[in-house]
């Protein structure tokens, strides 16, 4: 029973979870928030506004430069659940 534990655990922490960073390039807009996280992980940051009278929700995910993609800092607008945004700029 131990090591199934210890699968899941490793699965829902963010660095052991996340796919490799160089698959970043290829989030594209209308991708569900789950597809993203499937594809590249859970972000290293994250906020989220709520519009007029709650009707939608947005959240701005950023992750940092990481191996496989070192000059990148990636910023994944999502609004209602799907991506609308994707900016990614070189940092060095």
């Amino acid at each position: 029973m131990r090591p199934l534990f210890a699968l899941l655990l490793a699965l829902t922490a963010t660095s052991a979870f996340a796919a490799d960073a160089s698959e970043r390039k290829f989030i594209k807009e209308d991708m569900s928030e789950g597809e993203v996280i499937l594809k590249i992980g859970r972000p290293d940051d994250e906020s989220i506004d709520t519009g007029e009278d709650a009707k939608y929700v947005v959240k701005r995910w950023i992750y940092f430069p990481a191996p496989h993609d070192t000059q990148t800092l990636t910023t994944i607008t999502l609004r209602n659940g799907h991506v609308v945004d994707v900016q990614r700029e070189i940092t060095r």
